[in-house]
């Protein structure tokens, strides 16, 4: 197994250094192992982990404290989901199902305030683009006539 310092971590997701010990000491993302001078010491599940992170912030644009709940919630799935493929028995499989349909409804209720609260600025900004055609309309149409107009006494005036 491959081990990147932190400074290859950043490159591969795009962050700083500073974010990366960020997420970490917040719970973003679990503290990776360290060498005995603490020198971090991340894998590419990590790396994976975090591109999930970053992607979850710029696409959803999730705030930190949303980010931790879409961790919390993917950690939570993934631990269910370990469970149940550990499970033979059919009655507990269902449960642990059960148990993920309840987790998978969490995060798809975190999605849908976002994209609720996207259509929101969405609907302010085309009708903001609607009053500005319209009254790039009126002017222009304020500018024909007055052009007509001034045209109609430049002929009249000679």
């Amino acid at each position: 197994m491959s081990l990147y310092k932190i400074d290859d971590v950043a490159k591969a997701c795009g962050l700083t250094k500073r974010t990366i010990r960020y997420y970490e000491e917040i719970g973003v993302m679990p503290s990776p192992q360290r060498t005995d001078g603490g020198t971090r010491l991340y894998t590419q599940e990590d790396i994976d982990y975090l591109k999930k992170v970053v992607r979850a912030k710029e696409v959803l644009g999730f705030s930190l404290q949303e980010l931790h709940a879409y961790v919390a919630t993917a950690d939570a799935l993934n631990e269910q989901r370990f469970d149940y493929q550990q499970t033979t028995e059919v009655r507990e499989r269902i449960e642990k199902l059960a148990q993920m349909e309840v987790t998978l409804d969490g995060q798809l209720r975190l999605l849908e305030q976002k994209l609720h609260s996207i259509h929101a600025v969405q609907h302010e900004l085309q009708e903001l683009r609607e009053r500005v055609r319209t009254g790039i309309q009126t002017l222009q149409g304020h500018t024909r006539q007055n052009g007509e107009h001034e045209a109609g006494n430049e002929r009249g005036g000679s």
